[in-house]
């Protein structure tokens, strides 16, 4: 999508944010289910934040999960769009449409990890 720059970019350019893919197996896990199980994720590492694995959606059992009309907005990467899961509200997000300097994470789903338990295996 040409012209869908980060406006946090242009105004912060040394801003640090890089993905990467995760090394290994890794799983989403609520209640003992597991609802995302890849080898082929990826991990988000930015600047004042915890890094964060993006599963692909073919690895997520996406029939658990279901939409909110939450959103949240970030300067570095776009809209962010929520699901829910059993009762953890607002679980899991995903940005549908990144900006062009993180198109890496587009058809990526992340979860929070109070939430849901993000473990390597």
């Amino acid at each position: 999508m040409a012209g869908n720059t980060a406006p946090g970019f242009a105004k912060r350019p040394d801003y640090e944010l890089a993905i990467a893919p995760a090394d290994g197996r890794v799983q989403a896990v609520i209640d003992g289910d597991v609802i995302a199980d890849s080898t082929n994720a990826i991990a988000m590492e930015e600047a004042n934040h915890e890094p964060i694995i993006y599963f692909p959606r073919a690895d997520v059992r996406m029939e658990r999960l279901a939409r909110t009309g939450h959103d949240t907005f970030c300067p570095f990467k776009g809209h962010a769009s929520y699901w829910t899961i059993a009762d953890a509200e607002n679980a899991a997000w995903s940005y549908e449409t990144p900006y062009d300097e993180v198109l890496g994470i587009k058809g990526y789903i992340a979860f929070y990890g109070d939430k849901v338990t993000v473990k390597r295996v």
